[in-house]
């Protein structure tokens, strides 16, 4: 993909690094092509795996297509890990290389061969342009090869290494176009999440296309800095979690932006990981307008399991607008999607069950994890851990991570639903809602709640709120309010950390 660019459009800026060119189609190429020489004649072989452990930085594009090149196996990490946990990832990986940035990584990780800060002249020599990079043979990989080793959060425990191959990669890139968005060479996306995730990966139908490729200045979220690279460079493509969204439409409301204002900066903003409960998806279409379109897929299907075209979601005049902007839309081209029971078969529209995929996407298995590959792929079918819930059109209703389920007095009760509800509350920001130990009932629903600001919303007035549009076992037994709710790294609620502090006193 990249050479191909670098041969059709050569000279047309690539990579910028704020609003500041960074390099063309041809000097990536260039460059990345250097480094994969030198990574071979280092002695680094087809399959071998190096890890990507940096902030976002132009150079991890460089980096990560040079290790492409040569046929070595990218392993991406968050900037936000403790070097021990990377260390941990290191060893799990077997990982020969290590490029990092300094300010994650300030001093030497244990267990690789080798260690390089992207910004050093070491890295400026690995990174010297190839004299021709037509020259520098691509590695030959097969479709079953695998090319991304991504790490889960492991928020339940030790990570499980998700074995994507270069068959789930072009699949995934191809879906985006189909699926997703329409990506022409003038576009442009922003790496303003973490580039070793979701947007990251992104980075490849950007590249099919011929797009450019922009990282903030800043390397992370600063929604003032994204709306004025928007206005510098066009309209911005990018992909956010929930919490990322809220932000940029936090700014946009603080600064009386119009949704006018939003389309000079955002072109499409792409939103996934964690769930988007329906007040904030209305309030961000309000302020901002038709910029969105939602994704749902895992780290063992990447990107790629439902998509809810921009179309739905501005759709209001359908008579079932907003189950279906509840949802997270219909199967993605590349793959099929059912809801199963605990045995595998097949439940019937409408009814609770786990969410299943299988296609072109999915995973080839876990790495040195067989147990759990033979868990998580039955017949093909990826078991996502998920609950939800098909309509008689497609779309898929998520209705929490099965371990989040919560059984009251035997009736079960998704937390989702509940937090659906206190987020229309008045004076409530966040909510997240988990089950505690019950001696009478089994377990008990526990909300917590960020107040808004300003807003001091009380346990009674939250009952009365709920008593109005639930069924009375559902609502929360009890009400915490907290500063801010526990999150990692990506944005995501740690709904343990949550259950920790229902723990009485050891």
């Amino acid at each position: 993909m990249l050479l191909k660019q670098a041969l059709l459009q050569g000279e047309r800026s690539a990579v910028f690094h704020g609003a500041t060119p960074w390099a063309s189609h041809a000097e990536w190429a260039a460059r990345s092509a250097g480094a994969a020489q030198r990574l071979r004649e280092a002695g680094l072989v087809p399959g071998d795996r190096v890890v990507l452990f940096m902030r976002n930085h132009p150079r991890y594009l460089e980096l990560l297509w040079a290790a492409w090149w040569a046929g070595l196996v990218v392993v991406p990490v968050n900037a936000k890990l403790h070097p021990r946990e990377v260390e941990w990832i290191v060893d799990n990986a077997q990982a020969r290389w290590v490029f990092v940035t300094r300010d994650v990584a300030p001093g030497p990780l244990a267990g690789a061969q080798r260690q390089i800060d992207a910004e050093s002249a070491e890295a400026e020599a690995l990174l010297a342009p190839a004299d021709d990079f037509r020259a520098v043979p691509i590695a030959e990989r097969g479709p079953d090869d695998t090319a991304w080793l991504f790490y889960t959060s492991g928020t339940t425990g030790r990570p499980k290494g998700v074995m994507i191959t270069q068959r789930n990669l072009t699949t995934m890139g191809l879906a985006y176009f189909a699926d997703v968005d329409a990506v022409s060479r003038d576009d442009a996306i922003v790496y303003a999440a973490p580039m070793s995730h979701g947007v990251g990966l992104y980075a490849i139908p950007h590249l099919m296309a011929g797009a450019r490729h922009v990282v903030p200045a800043s390397g992370g979220v600063d929604p003032a800095e994204l709306f004025a690279l928007g206005a510098r460079l066009g309209p911005l493509s990018t992909f956010a979690a929930p919490t990322i969204v809220k932000r940029l439409v936090d700014h946009a409301g603080r600064e009386g932006l119009t949704p006018d204002d939003a389309a000079r900066a955002f072109k499409t903003i792409v939103y996934g990981g964690a769930p988007m409960y329906v007040a904030d998806l209305q309030r961000a279409l309000a302020v901002m307008g038709p910029r969105f379109v939602q994704i749902y897929g895992q780290g063992e299907t990447p990107m790629v399991a439902t998509a809810l075209a921009r179309h739905h979601l501005t759709d209001t005049a359908h008579p079932r607008h907003l189950e279906r902007i509840a949802s997270v839309g219909v199967a993605q081209t590349p793959v099929r999607i059912r809801v199963a029971d605990a045995q595998g078969r097949s439940l019937p529209t409408g009814e609770i069950g786990e969410v299943l995929v299988k296609g072109d996407s999915v995973m080839a298995g876990y790495w040195r994890n067989p147990e759990a590959t033979a868990a998580a792929i039955r017949d093909g079918w990826l078991f996502t851990g998920d609950v939800g819930c098909l309509d008689a059109d497609g779309f898929l209703t998520l209705k929490d991570r099965s371990k989040d389920l919560i059984i009251s007095g035997g009736s079960n009760i998704y937390p989702r639903e509940v937090e659906e509800v206190l987020l229309t509350a008045p004076g409530v920001a966040e909510a997240a809602v988990v089950g505690a130990p019950d001696a009478e009932w089994g377990e008990v629903v526990v909300a917590f709640v960020v107040a808004a600001p300003g807003a001091s919303p009380g346990a009674e007035a939250l009952d009365a709120h709920c008593l109005a549009q639930m069924a009375r076992f559902k609502r929360p037994k009890r009400y915490e309010f907290l500063a801010e709710l526990p999150k990692n790294n990506y944005g995501k609620v740690l709904k343990t950390a949550l259950r920790e502090r229902l723990r009485p006193p050891a």
